[in-house]
């Protein structure tokens, strides 16, 4: 159960604020609800039914400074996650957004940007759908590192870089 005023990552809307839990009035019955609203985004709100098992499970608390830490520590031996085939590729990394979770995501932001730089060696560039696969699991990972290390969005790869390269020195 999460509370009023808890910041809590929803599936790829990144971290949100929990602003109300209240009772709604959809489709003619009352029930309650969690209202989100994305840190990113304050002109939207979004609407969680409490007690919806498949909703629900794309709600997770945001990780501490500790454990980002620690996941950008063990990102290098973090495993690639490349798969061949075009359709198991998009099904599974559609599932690795969907799930949002923190060293999947990892390992798809890896895997894609290995491939990306072997293309470029051949004059090729990625194709749209893993570009964007790239661009939403960089999104929900650097949204909510950026709101726990209190550094914007576009700081966070940088600072991880750098942390990579401080523990490799």
């Amino acid at each position: 159960m999460f509370s009023k005023d808890d910041l809590v990552v929803y599936g790829s809307e990144g971290v949100c604020k929990i602003v109300d839990i209240t009772l709604r009035e959809f489709n003619g019955a009352d029930k309650e609800y969690y209202i989100l609203v994305p840190v990113g985004d304050k002109k939207s709100t979004v609407y969680v039914p409490v007690g919806n098992p498949k909703l629900e499970a794309k709600m997770h608390r945001i990780l501490s400074s500790e454990e980002i830490m620690n996941l950008i520590s063990e990102m290098p031996e973090q495993e690639e996650m490349w798969i061949d085939n075009e359709s198991v590729r998009k099904a599974t990394y559609q599932e690795v957004i969907k799930n949002g979770r923190h060293k999947e995501l990892i390992s798809l932001i890896k895997a894609v940007h290995r491939h990306q730089q072997e293309l470029k060696t051949k004059g090729k560039k990625l194709h749209q759908s893993d570009a964007r696969f790239f661009a939403e699991a960089q999104k929900m990972l650097h949204s909510e590192f950026s709101v726990v290390l209190n550094i914007k969005q576009e700081e966070v790869l940088p600072f991880i870089m750098n942390e990579l390269d401080m523990a490799r020195a």
